[in-house]
């Protein structure tokens, strides 16, 4: 089978495996533990991995802390800077995002706005009104989300953020690549209008971590989200960024409490094998990444090319000019996507979407102005391993 839905997860490198192998057998110590030598190695593979991480973004390695994942670095950012924002510092509660968000980013969001999510209903369903002594009422968890619309490229305007900011704003969150059509955000802007106004400010960079340069040195963001099994890496394992000044971690509520691991942020035993494997993915993609974008960039117009001879009048949603690369977002006319996708499912492996959203509509496509269309939509993504022989 050609895989060609990397923006879902990636193939794990080989390398990247046999780094991983050594702490599912024979290095097996818990790092917590400390005094004995499976336990100090295991320790510092973690520390290790920490400066690995940290190193892909030019980050100091106490700003990593890792997680389950980028869904729960988001969760954890998002939830953690608005419960520390209002119950200690009493500070504010309104955050800012767009409605083409991650769905964890979103979902994270819709909470703290009063949303109801029932996970005994399929896909998640949304009730805003919980039944309460046989009336119906919003739920007021004490925070108010405003979700600023996009352009039909799906990014967010710089205008419609300024004008969206009040006297008690805490937190703008905005993804930076988007996953399912490729657009990048203008996150330098958007950082900029956030510390003008005293706002922390959040971007999950799950898509474009190893694909475009991330300087947090120079991109003053507070916080980032992202995933080691997009570049390469295990499931199961992701980091927040949280920025940390000469005296402390830019403040926010801890994830898991009841351990002193990852800075006192989540509690628990460390998964050493992932962690190493993260490390070990983000050391390659610094190695790597000029050589792997450049190849990825040079064969993004030749699949274009074939695809538009194989679909005249095919439509490649997002900014063109201003993407991730190799993430192909397009229309195919006369096409129903989930019929598409499974009659060439033993040939090829592409999407409609988000991974996290597969059995509902794209939300993102609504979102741009294509909702007459969205079933004709499909996602297809590049890798370092792919080929011009991989189409379909």
């Amino acid at each position: 089978m050609n895989y060609l839905d990397n923006s879902s997860t990636t193939p794990i490198d080989p390398e990247v495996l046999d780094a991983m192998l050594p702490y599912l057998k024979e290095e097996y110590g818990n790092p917590s533990s400390r005094y004995y030598s499976l336990a100090v190695n295991a320790e510092k593979a973690v520390e290790e991995a920490r400066e690995k991480v940290a190193a892909l973004i030019n980050s100091k390695p106490e700003e990593i802390i890792f997680t389950g994942g980028a869904s729960e670095s988001n969760n954890f950012i998002i939830k953690g800077v608005a419960d520390y924002k209002k119950y200690y510092e009493n500070k504010g509660n309104h955050i800012i995002t767009s409605t083409v968000e991650h769905k964890s980013v979103l979902q994270a969001c819709k909470y703290l706005n009063g949303d109801i999510f029932d996970n005994r209903i399929r896909n998640n369903a949304v009730s805003k009104f919980v039944k309460i002594k046989n009336t119906f009422k919003k739920v007021d968890r004490g925070f108010n989300i405003t979700f600023l619309k996009v352009n039909e490229f799906g990014q967010v305007n710089q205008e419609d953020f300024k004008n969206a900011i009040k006297t008690n704003s805490i937190l703008a969150s905005f993804i930076w690549g988007n996953n399912e059509i490729g657009s990048l955000n203008p996150i330098n802007n958007l950082c900029s209008i956030a510390k003008e106004n005293n706002i922390l400010f959040h971007s999950d960079a799950t898509q474009v971590l190893g694909k475009i340069d991330i300087d947090v040195r120079k991109v003053p963001v507070d916080f980032l989200s992202f995933s080691a099994h997009k570049l390469y890496g295990p499931k199961g394992v992701g980091a927040a960024f949280i920025r940390k000044n000469n005296y402390a971690h830019t403040p926010l509520t801890s994830l898991i409490h009841g351990g002193q691991q990852e800075y006192g942020y989540r509690g628990g035993t460390h998964a050493v094998h992932n962690i190493v494997g993260f490390g070990k993915a983000c050391e390659i993609a610094k190695r790597d990444m000029n050589k792997y974008i450049k190849k990825i960039i040079s064969l993004e117009p030749e699949v274009k090319k074939i695809l538009n001879i194989k679909y005249p009048g095919i439509e490649f949603l997002g900014d063109q000019d201003n993407k991730i690369p190799g993430v192909i977002g397009m229309i195919i006319p006369n096409i129903i996507n989930e019929i598409f996708i499974k009659d060439l499912s033993n040939k090829v492996a592409i999407s409609a979407g988000s991974a996290c959203g597969i059995s509902e509509p794209s939300y993102v496509i609504d979102e741009i102005g294509k909702k007459s269309v969205s079933s004709q939509f499909i996602r297809l993504t590049l890798s370092k391993y792919s080929s011009i022989n991989d189409l379909f």
